[in-house]
């Protein structure tokens, strides 16, 4: 795929309408998503939604447009949107990352979701992609209104190591992480502004890359998935709130909302899902797709597994109801 004349990574099914939309979440961030929802909806009955977040470092115009257009085709009302402080949303200073603060904005989705008439409050659920995907279960730990959760090629950032892979966070790799981040808060006061990390080159080189990166560079720097608001870098000091924040630590209070990990079997996230499955309370469940890698489960249609995400989100979440009619005030208080 390549970017579409309308700045999206993938063509719009004739049978869905998309409409952008804005709102707040709790901390007062400006929130730039995407509103899809079949053309033919019936706006007399309530319906269920879904709120799809991004990769880490991704944007709506990537693989939450890709599921939400896939979903509404399905029938769901579904939004994508950009996280805070990176895409369109607001925020200052750009490029901040914040465990806390993207799993806000999955609740400020279901806060939108819920405003709408034809959807029903009853029946919202989430979609994390990647990094999204522990945002989205930390959001289900605490917000009893998201009634099911479901993650694809799901990484916990705050449980990612200082070496950047598997394995827990030692103390003493703990401490000199945190003494950097210090000397570079120093920096940063000194300079006057948030330095970055490395964004991503205008080239692919997969043979100058490590096979983890060279992965990520083929979907966000190769047409298949390059964005210009999806750079890749964030603020270097946003990684001491997720050392502080630590890994998923209430998964069993999702229960018994439902949650559904997938995950492919080559890809080198796969330890992330295995392990939040065995960790999380039924009902439960884990899908391995046969041959998929990480960036695969970000936008091959024909790779994930759309129809077991229909399933699962139409059991979860239940039947449409009919929107009741309006009640004056003299019939409420008869």
């Amino acid at each position: 795929m390549s970017l579409q004349l309308d700045g999206y990574t993938f063509p719009l099914a004739s049978t869905v309408v998309r409409t952008p939309v804005r709102y707040r979440n709790r901390f007062g961030v400006l929130i730039a998503a995407d509103l899809y929802q079949p053309r033919d909806l019936d706006e007399n009955i309530r319906h269920a939604a879904i709120v799809v977040g991004p990769p880490h470092g991704g944007v709506k115009e990537q693989g939450p447009g890709v599921y939400a257009n896939q979903l509404a085709q399905r029938g769901f009302v579904a939004l994508a949107f950009d996280p805070s402080y990176n895409g369109e949303s607001g925020g200052e200073p750009r490029h901040i990352t914040s465990p806390e603060v993207f799993a806000e904005d999955f609740s400020a989705g279901v806060d939108f979701a819920g405003s709408l008439g034809y959807v029903d409050r009853e029946r919202i659920g989430v979609i994390g992609i990647c990094g999204s995907g522990g945002f989205a279960l930390t959001a289900a730990q605490a917000d009893m209104r998201i009634k099911a959760v479901a993650t694809t090629a799901m990484y916990d950032i705050s449980g990612v190591t200082r070496d950047g892979w598997q394995g827990a966070q030692t103390g003493e790799g703990r401490q000199e992480a945190l003494v950097e981040i210090a000397a570079q808060r120093w920096a940063d006061v000194d300079a006057g502004e948030p330095a970055l990390g490395p964004v991503f080159p205008d080239e692919f080189r997969p043979a100058e890359l490590d096979p983890i990166t060279a992965e990520f560079h083929e979907y966000y720097v190769t047409d298949r998935g390059h964005h210009p608001r999806s750079i890749g870098a964030f603020t270097l000091t946003s990684q001491a709130a997720h050392i502080n924040h630590g890994a998923l630590a209430h998964l069993p209070d999702i229960s018994p909302r439902p949650i559904l990990l997938v995950t492919g079997d080559v890809a080198h996230s796969r330890y992330f899902s295995e392990d939040a499955h065995a960790k999380a309370a039924e009902p439960k469940r884990l899908i391995v797709v046969a041959g998929a890698r990480h960036i695969d489960l970000y936008d091959r249609t024909d790779v994930i597994p759309f129809d077991d995400l229909d399933v699962f989100f139409t059991a979860s979440l239940g039947a449409s109801s009919e929107v009741p009619s309006p009640t004056s005030a003299e019939e409420v208080g008869a």
